[in-house]
């Protein structure tokens, strides 16, 4: 009886490639009887299984601390440091803080004519922009009108300091004002008490930035991902279609409108007001009007680039307009509603307005907490969109602290939650901007308003306001992404679809609830049903790849070769993984007493470079299923685990044998690659064939 060889067999028929092949597993089985390769074999064995000790949960979170201090690690280390280096003082480390904390410190340096012409044509051109849709943004969060200005005044000249996207625009925005809207008013009703109702809002601006700079302080910036490309595209469209619909209100100038955000409660109202002739004439006309000439601007303005201007500019060309022909026409007199009286002067401060008292602390910090992570997603999506066009790279968590800041910051001085604009910085963008110094000049154009202009607001119809949020929805439902994800993923169309939903048949809360609830379903389905792949040796290669994806892959007769999808092998997995292991085994077995020319299974090799990490139930399961293999006759290796994985598994077996256990699977079985399995199972367990 001599050591048996493992014929490679051929996969999906491929019979020239397997006469091609050169054999270099059976090549080195005959080496395998010399000392040399198994001394060899050994000692790679042992590298794995004798690694040191890897670092500690303490260990890691104390890492995690240090970089959450600034400290950065080894680098600030005073015992690694190299020869010659002097230790920094604690004025030059502060300095450097900073400058992290103020990158307008470093871009200014750089900072010359040119680029402030261009900052200031953008700027401009972005404050045309800005004035018509902060006053309508003001109103749909159900605040004063000049509430939306002071939004476009503080914030955007804190982001300006503080920011690092040269193109982000800062200021109020349809979703989050719709936020507002929806969830503010089941504390307060905003029409029988709009001071306390004010008061609350700002309050929960004031919540929204603590918790966005505190996600940026903590390094936490990956929290903000738990809102998935796909629950983004789904909440937005729906957001969008409700914003729509509720914007009927002041298209028709309606009096009476329900206050609540599903479609089928705002669709009974638009129709109960339309059947008892509630509605104004003048107001659809105007409204209407001068949304087409809206849409006709920026279609133009897509056609060529030139014409970036127009669709900037068309808004407040259409409040001037809509607002003289009010004016002289005395429309305000036949039923059209108009703005009226708007505060004027400087932002006025409101530290003192703050409401952290009373019955509500609790829900406002919740709402807060839902603004910040809204506000962030759609900040942190329009930023980094503009930035790789640019080819520079936002940092995230300086983004976070700068957008908690200036909402911080603006709560005290009369500002609602604002965040990056993507209408707004698309024509930053195209007006050419170089530098956050767009923004600041955007916010003096407004203060300016605010300190001279307002007076002319005094006739502006409402529906001309609508006519400007309804023009910016258009750019909110991506029906072109929303397809992509149903080719690209069902389940991520899923969560699209049910964020859609929910906002758009229930409210706002329960459609992100649905998408963060559908995403981590997926999650869980994937981590619980990972699934296994059967790897084979590409031709003239010693890399073992799968079957399924390359199928001129070989498998090795006798030999189940298999890698674990999964990351992580925990109770949630161990068990079904086990289980398909085990059926893979007993095909293969059944499969051998037909097909005389593939031998039975006799060695199962489990890949498991893709595992990061494993628990106590993960490791009962691999005990579980080699003593099942070992009943039937088959022998299990694994191959080139991961630290902390031998680590485990080397620790779980110390622990059996102290208490007179049976051991699990320990280190005699840990080979650095497939290779070395192979070799050392024919050899050291001799598996036989009949001479």
């Amino acid at each position: 009886m001599e050591p048996a060889t493992f014929p490679i067999v051929a996969g999906r028929d491929d019979e020239e490639g397997l006469s091609k092949f050169p054999q270099t597993l059976q090549n080195s089985t005959e080496d395998a009887s010399s000392e040399r390769p198994r001394a060899a074999r050994a000692e790679r064995s042992r590298w794995v299984a004798d690694a040191p000790r890897p670092p500690g949960a303490w260990s890691e979170v104390a890492g995690f601390l240090e970089v959450i201090a600034g400290g950065g690690g080894a680098n600030h280390c005073v015992t690694c440091q190299r020869p010659g280096t002097r230790l920094r003082s604690t004025g030059e480390s502060v300095a450097d803080a900073i400058k992290g904390m103020l990158p307008a410190l470093e871009w200014c340096k750089r900072y010359n004519f040119h680029s402030f012409k261009n900052d200031l044509m953008a700027g401009l051109t972005l404050a045309s922009l800005c004035i018509p849709q902060s006053i309508g943004y003001a109103t749909l969060a159900r605040l004063q009108p000049e509430y939306g200005l002071y939004t476009s005044v503080v914030p955007p000249l804190i982001y300006a300091m503080m920011g690092t996207s040269k193109e982000l625009a800062i200021g109020p925005v349809a979703v989050v004002s719709m936020l507002i809207s929806s969830m503010v008013p089941k504390l307060v009703d905003p029409a029988s008490d709009p001071v306390t109702y004010r008061n609350i809002t700002l309050t929960v601006t004031f919540f929204a930035g603590v918790f966005q700079a505190a996600l940026g302080f903590l390094r936490f910036g990956f929290l903000v991902d738990l809102m998935s490309h796909a629950a983004v595209v789904g909440f937005t469209a729906g957001a969008a279609v409700v914003i729509g619909l509720q914007q009927l209100k002041g298209l028709l100038g309606i009096a009476h409108f329900t206050n609540k955000t599903d479609v089928v409660s705002v669709v009974a109202s638009l129709w109960s007001s339309l059947h008892h002739d509630s509605w104004n004439l003048y107001s659809f006309i105007i409204g209407t009007s001068f949304l087409i000439f809206i849409l006709i601007a920026r279609f133009l303005g897509t056609r060529s680039k030139r014409l970036y201007w127009l669709p900037a500019i068309a808004p407040l060309i259409s409040v001037i307009a809509a607002t003289l022909i009010v004016f002289l026409t005395r429309a305000d007199e036949h039923g059209v509603k108009i703005i009226k009286h708007v505060n004027s002067g400087l932002n006025p401060i409101s530290v003192r307005q703050l409401r952290f008292g009373g019955p509500f602390l609790g829900d406002l910090a919740k709402i807060g907490l839902v603004v910040a992570v809204i506000a962030l997603t759609e900040a942190t999506a329009v930023g980094r969109s503009f930035a790789s066009i640019k080819g520079y790279r936002l940092d995230g968590n300086k983004e976070m602290v700068a957008m908690g800041v200036m909402n911080v910051l603006g709560s005290f001085t009369s500002c609602y939650t604002a965040t990056g604009s993507f209408s707004r910085t698309a024509v930053n963008f195209s007006a050419g901007c170089e530098t956050p110094v767009s923004n600041i000049v955007m916010a003096v154009t407004v203060l300016l308003m605010l300190k001279f202009f307002t007076r002319l607001l005094y006739y502006t119809p409402t529906s001309i306001l609508a006519s400007i949020i309804l023009a910016a929805l258009p750019g909110l439902i991506d029906v072109r992404e929303a397809l992509n994800i149903w080719k690209v993923d069902k389940l991520d169309f899923l969560t699209c679809f049910g964020a859609f939903l929910g906002v758009l048949f229930v409210s706002v809360e329960v459609g992100l609830l649905i998408a963060v609830l559908v995403s981590f379903v997926n999650i869980l389905l994937v981590a619980i049903q990972p699934g296994i792949e059967i790897l084979g040796l590409l031709p003239g290669t010693e890399l073992f790849r799968s079957v399924d994806q390359y199928p001129v892959a070989m498998t090795i007769s006798g030999v189940a070769i298999v890698r674990l999808k999964s990351s992580l092998l925990c109770f949630a997995n161990a068990n079904f993984i086990k289980e398909r292991i085990l059926q893979h085994v007993t095909v293969r077995e059944d499969e051998g007493e037909v097909a005389n020319d593939v031998k039975p299974t006799q060695l199962v090799i489990l890949d498991m470079s893709n595992l990061m990490s494993i628990d106590t139930s993960g490791i009962a399961a691999l005990s579980e299923l080699h003593q099942k293999l070992q009943d039937l006759g088959v022998e299990m290796a694994m191959t080139n685990p991961k630290w902390q994985v031998a680590h485990k598994m080397k620790v779980g077996d110390d622990n059996m044998r102290r208490s007179g256990r049976r051991e699990i699977v320990g280190g005699t079985l840990f080979f650095i690659s497939i290779k070395d399995a192979i070799d050392a199972t024919l050899k050291h367990h001799q598996l036989h064939q009949p001479c």
